[in-house]
């Protein structure tokens, strides 16, 4: 995964941000927070993981499904897509 090694320091900056996302949820579900300024922090989450799915789910298309012979494409193609069916589920 060359694309992982390379981006490696982006992705934990980006893991970083999304922890400290949840942890600030935990606190706020702690404190009893309004239930809007919840949502809106549950939602925040989500779009930073989205984020890091498409980050990662692009890095893998081209390094390993857009390169190759026929058969790796569609061995990979076939990765892709069962990650995909559970992502979305």
């Amino acid at each position: 995964m060359s694309h992982v090694s390379t981006d490696n320091k982006q992705l934990v900056a980006r893991v970083r941000r999304i922890g400290g996302q949840v942890a600030a949820l935990e606190r706020s579900l702690e404190a009893q927070a309004d239930c809007g300024a919840l949502l809106h922090q549950v939602a925040a989450v989500r779009g930073a993981i989205q984020g890091l799915m498409l980050q990662l789910l692009e890095g893998h298309l081209r390094e390993h499904v857009a390169t190759g012979s026929a058969s790796k494409r569609e061995a990979e193609l076939e990765s892709v897509l069962a990650v995909l069916k559970s992502y979305l589920k």
